[in-house]
């Protein structure tokens, strides 16, 4: 009864027009600011009235619940490992308003699943972006082989660099893998801890102009976050910057930044383009031909 009530309940959602826009947060070395970025900017999104679930990837070395202050019960493993489980078993539910699920060590053998452990998945995830405006993951620094088919399955990728060479060099790295991969991704490209707007922007026109040059493709220049004491302050009290700092001058950078974003997108995935579940399905599948 309850797998026939699942279906039901996915049948209908399927009815509805609407798919989740699915964002990955990437970046190609640690230490550059990506989950801080990923968590204050979904709950960003949240405070504009959207819907948003943030999905750990960083598998093993996730720390999200570091910055939203309280450690999650259960992960993505636990609904793998119980087959009566629902995926709404291991979302978390924050005080400060974040919708959040742990990756722990869930997907790490993610390759190895048997066809229903990813079919359960799949119904999952199908079922989540009926039920959200945004699914964002923060993924691992550089490329994982254990979430590369999410990854590849996301609609828009922003990736997270500083003005530092070897972080420069890291982010178009991973960029041209993935764009190697499927060169029809969008990127999204954020210099974080700028000491000055020139010195983000001229870090952006590089890794643009590398994209350009190398690869003969565009790349979207989403913004610069200034270097902001209000960030190590947060992180220290366990508490996102975007509540603990409102009027800090890298969450005005942030919203800035957001609403960019807003104008230049539509929230849902249009009639008859392929989703992220169905992207998703046709890469973790494609292992078995």
């Amino acid at each position: 009864m309850k797998d026939q009530a699942q279906s039901l309940r996915l049948k209908i959602l399927e009815a509805q027009s609407r798919n989740a826009k699915t964002i990955a947060v990437v970046s190609g070395k640690g230490g550059v600011g990506k989950t801080n970025f990923a968590v204050n900017f979904s709950l960003a999104l949240q405070k504009e009235g959207k819907k948003v679930l943030l999905f750990d990837l960083d598998i093993g070395m996730g720390n999200i619940h570091i910055i939203l202050g309280r450690q999650p019960e259960k992960t993505i493993a636990d609904f793998i490992n119980d087959p009566f489980s629902n995926i709404e078993d291991i979302i978390y539910y924050d005080e400060e308003g974040a919708s959040y699920i742990s990756g722990g060590n869930g997907l790490q053998n993610i390759m190895e699943w048997d066809e229903e452990d990813v079919e359960r998945l799949l119904t999952a995830l199908s079922e989540l972006t009926h039920s959200y405006d945004y699914i964002v993951f923060d993924m691992g620094a550089g490329a994982a082989q254990h979430t590369m088919e999410i990854l590849m399955a996301v609609e828009d990728i922003f990736v997270v660099t500083t003005p530092e060479p070897t972080a420069v060099t890291d982010a178009y790295s991973m960029m041209k893998f993935i764009y190697l991969k499927d060169s029809g991704k969008q990127f999204y490209l954020i210099c974080n801890r700028a000491e000055t707007e020139q010195e983000g922007t001229d870090t952006l026109n590089r890794l643009k102009q590398a994209m350009s040059k190398f690869l003969n493709t565009e790349v979207h220049l989403f913004g610069v976050l200034p270097e902001d004491a209000a960030v190590r302050k947060a992180v220290t009290r366990q508490v996102p910057l975007l509540n603990s700092y409102p009027q800090s001058s890298i969450v005005l950078s942030l919203n800035r930044l957001l609403r960019q974003y807003l104008a230049g997108i539509t929230t849902f995935t249009p009639a008859g383009k392929k989703g992220f579940v169905s992207n998703l399905k046709r890469l973790l599948f494609r292992r078995n031909v």
